[in-house]
């Protein structure tokens, strides 16, 4: 599953994803219907966006995490890990990439 507000962004990610072999079984633009979607999809991988509006992809992934099956997640940011410092380390996340060097491959050396 992908999470970002950008429509465009989920479109292009999803193609790119499933070209190199992920099945992307849902993308997401409204950060309020994640949980729910996650619930109802039951995804292995979500790929969340860090900066979106309403609630951010750090809350996301700590409501995430309290499912009773909680899926792998990985954060994606057009900033660098460097620009959530502490954040980023504490989220209960498995890891994150910066949306220039996210590919089928750098997802699957995480996951």
């Amino acid at each position: 599953m992908i999470v970002d507000d950008s429509r465009e962004f989920l479109a292009s990610a999803g193609a790119m994803l499933a070209e190199e072999g992920f099945d992307v079984v849902a993308s997401v633009s409204d950060p309020v219907q994640v949980v729910r979607e996650v619930q109802r999809v039951r995804p292995d991988v979500v790929l969340l966006d860090i900066q979106m509006p309403l609630v951010d992809g750090f809350e996301i992934a700590r409501l995430l995490a309290n499912l009773d099956v909680p899926p792998i997640v990985v954060l994606i940011s057009s900033r660098d890990a460097d620009s959530y410092g502490a954040d980023l380390g504490a989220a209960p996340v498995r890891g994150f990439i910066s949306k220039w060097e996210l590919s089928g491959q750098t997802l699957a050396s995480i996951v």
